[in-house]
């Protein structure tokens, strides 16, 4: 399909289509945590999205995509977030969807071949291993222990990672390492001597994907493993991170929407005290402070899509949508939930499912409490450089 020739509502109305026909259908809790039994099922459906023209909407065209805007993407990744498996369905899902646009960024010609062509296509996965245990780097990333150090005309890579998204199975990690010149990223395929997966490390989320704890120990790589240019690995790092957060946002909208749409659902057809608790004052306030909650997030979503499209910086708002968002599409679920009582919190619904995927959100890419931080500090460095003013103080006359 060329996706010049169908509209944008035309488009969606096809993924939504193809979430509700192919892929809700296909969710069984015995997938969860079952990496062989989700990448059969993963690998059947994105045939399938293929063959319906959704698959990879981040993805550029000439590496086989559907290459939409960051503001068309919006649209799309929210109906693909209604469904856990949904995203992975697409290649839309994280972390290979915004590795694929740092790899497109910053490979060599030898590199894209062998790395960026083979994930565009499905045929490969990988995962960005950055986060350490203490005392490495978290929420600090100046904090980074793992070391690459030069030895032989190679560079050798120690270190511990863990949380690592997706590494389980992964068929190469881009790993972030401190180097005399400063932090720098290298491609290391997994099967690399000295690379090693510690173990699956069980946490409140991870239906779909893998968070795993990482060894490299004299894990040795060439000159070729370099990503990008060496000590600018930080500064690299935020062709990922940024837009990261922007589609972290659409996917969980979309899954907090599906959570309302089942609680919705429910409330119109269960009775309670001789009506439809659909028909309650407190549950109604609940329904529509949900969709205030989806409005609010969605087009915050959609303005920093915007500016990101326009190439101009999105620190500031990405952050801000970043921390909104999380919280809001926590709130939205946390009432479907609640509105649906032992039946939202029981293997019966999805509700427990989303319930969980959602709740990490505050705390992925970045946790709200550092976006605050962050967020405040930008704002007041303005008024940093200029003695105290008077502005907004009565100016009192002596007599």
């Amino acid at each position: 399909m060329n996706p010049t020739s169908v509209t944008l509502e035309t488009l969606r109305q096809r993924t939504r289509a193809f979430i509700n026909d192919e892929v809700i259908p296909r969710e069984d809790a015995s997938l969860a945590h079952d990496f062989v039994a989700q990448n059969r099922v993963i690998h059947a459906l994105r045939q399938q999205a293929r063959e319906a023209g959704v698959i990879g909407p981040g993805i550029p065209r000439e590496l086989g995509g559907l290459g939409l805007s960051f503001r068309d993407r919006a649209v799309i990744l929210e109906e693909s977030g209604r469904s856990v498996l949904g995203p992975h369905a697409l290649q839309a899902g994280p972390p290979d969807e915004t590795n694929i646009l740092m790899l497109d960024r910053l490979c060599t010609g030898t590199q894209r071949t062998r790395y960026l062509e083979p994930l565009a296509a499905g045929s490969a996965t990988s995962c960005f291993a950055m986060t350490e245990p203490p005392p490495g780097a978290g929420s600090d990333p100046a904090m980074l222990q793992t070391r690459a150090v030069r030895r032989n005309g190679k560079w050798v890579i120690d270190g511990r990672k863990w949380f690592i998204s997706g590494a389980l199975g992964a068929d190469f990690a881009i790993v972030m390492a401190q180097t005399e010149s400063g932090p720098t990223m290298f491609i290391v395929d997994t099967d690399t001597p000295g690379y090693r997966t510690v173990r699956v490390i069980d946490a409140l989320d991870g239906f779909i994907s893998s968070h795993c704890e990482l060894s490299f120990e004299s894990c040795t790589v060439g000159d070729d493993a370099v990503l990008g240019q060496v000590g600018d690995g930080f500064a690299h790092a935020q062709l990922r991170l940024e837009p990261a957060r922007l589609t972290h946002c659409m996917r969980f909208i979309g899954a907090a929407r599906r959570a309302l749409e089942i609680a919705e659902r429910y409330v119109s057809g269960r009775e309670s005290f001789g009506k439809p608790l659909g028909q309650h004052q407190n549950v109604q306030t609940l329904i529509a402070d949900s969709h205030i909650d989806l409005y609010a997030s969605r087009t915050m979503t959609f303005d920093v899509a915007t500016r990101m499209d326009a190439g101009v910086s999105v620190k500031h708002e990405s952050s801000m949508a970043k921390v909104f968002v999380s919280e809001a599409v926590g709130r939205v679920v946390d009432r479907a939930v609640q509105m649906t009582g032992a039946f939202g919190i029981s293997g019966d619904s999805m509700l427990s499912v989303l319930y969980r995927e959602v709740r990490p959100f505050r705390i992925f890419d970045g946790a709200s409490e550092v976006h605050r931080s962050a967020i405040a500090q930008r704002v007041l460095k303005q008024y940093a450089q200029s003695p105290a003013s008077s502005s907004g103080v009565f100016n009192i006359a002596k007599p």
